[in-house]
């Protein structure tokens, strides 16, 4: 979904049935109404629910996600993340070895993270460097 399509978050699900207790809980994590990507991570944990389905309720209920852990989204510009110069050979390759279908998941960038003992934001930057597009995101975001 763009910017132009904000407010309209739930016209990209066809089922639309939203789970009480996960509705709950997301208005019970909203900061000036939104939903960090740290905190519905933390809500799937705690509801046993996926990221995909606190993202899905999410959108359902019109809630916009922000702070993308890997710099991707719902920050303001001057905390956007900027590309890495020269990332290491080895972390290219192993970022491009794990494309699917010419991209890179936002799951799988968090794996590379922790192999490589990286910030997630720091896969990001190597992805920016290397042109690898990070698709599809844990929560449906993008």
């Amino acid at each position: 979904m763009t910017h132009s399509d904000a407010g309209n978050y739930a016209a990209k699900h066809q089922d639309r049935s939203i789970p009480e207790i996960l509705e709950t809980s997301i208005r019970e994590a909203l900061v000036e109404n939104r939903l960090s990507c740290s905190r519905a991570h933390k809500l799937a944990l705690e509801t046993g629910f996926s990221p995909a389905d606190v993202g899905r309720t999410a959108d359902l209920m019109e809630i916009r996600l922000s702070g993308c852990q890997l710099g991707l989204f719902g920050h303001e510009q001057k905390e956007k993340i900027a590309a890495a110069a020269n990332p290491e050979p080895k972390l290219i390759k192993t970022l491009k070895e794990n494309l699917t279908d010419g991209s890179l998941s936002c799951l799988k960038a968090w794996q590379i993270a922790a192999d490589f003992k990286l910030k997630k934001t720091d896969i990001t930057a190597a992805c920016e460097a290397g042109k690898i597009k990070i698709t599809p995101c844990q929560l449906g975001a993008f």
